[in-house]
């Protein structure tokens, strides 16, 4: 454990730090996994941009790498196109 003040201090905030991500990661696996499910072509097209924003977000935070976002982007598009 850590015996330093600033060292306890850092175990905090990278406990916080997780849990945010933990929490962002999810709620994208799911909008996702929503986005996919869905049939309507319209309703798929709002849903995208906001999906894409969440994906984009990730990446900014370092919760994913930007290519691992790259690719789930277009593999979302590609499901997308293929099922209208």
């Amino acid at each position: 454990m850590a015996n330093h003040k600033a060292t306890k201090k850092d175990v905090r905030q990278s406990e916080k730090r997780r849990e945010r991500n933990r929490y962002y990661g999810k709620t994208t696996r799911n909008a996702i996994r929503t986005l996919l499910a869905s049939s309507e072509k319209a309703v798929s097209q709002e849903e995208l941009s906001k999906v894409v924003s969440m994906i984009d977000k990730l990446a900014k935070r370092n919760v994913i790498h930007k290519n691992k976002a790259g690719n789930l982007k277009s593999g979302i598009v590609k499901r997308l196109a293929a099922v209208a």
